[in-house]
């Protein structure tokens, strides 16, 4: 199998990288694409964890997927009431 510092920078880089599309990334308008953008990030969370304990990764990864999904639908829903064009 391949070497677990792979794992490790391979994840630090897709935290980075995918943090900052969902930041920077294009004027997307629909929310679906958008939970898809910051699923990113939450692999790259993963991969950090899995070269130390598989565990922790499959955890790490579905908290933070529910968390970032919760906290974006909360917002998109908030923008809603408030009129503003989501």
């Amino acid at each position: 199998m391949f070497d677990l510092q792979i794992w490790f920078y391979l994840g630090i880089v897709l935290c980075i990288v995918g943090s900052l599309a969902v930041v920077w990334g294009p004027g997307v308008k629909d929310p679906i694409v958008r939970t898809i953008n910051t699923e990113v990030p939450s692999i790259g969370v993963s991969l950090i964890f899995l070269s130390y304990n598989h565990t922790i990764a499959i955890i790490t990864f579905i908290a933070t997927t529910m968390i970032i999904t919760l906290v974006l639908f909360r917002a998109i829903t908030r923008l809603e009431e408030l009129g503003a064009d989501v």
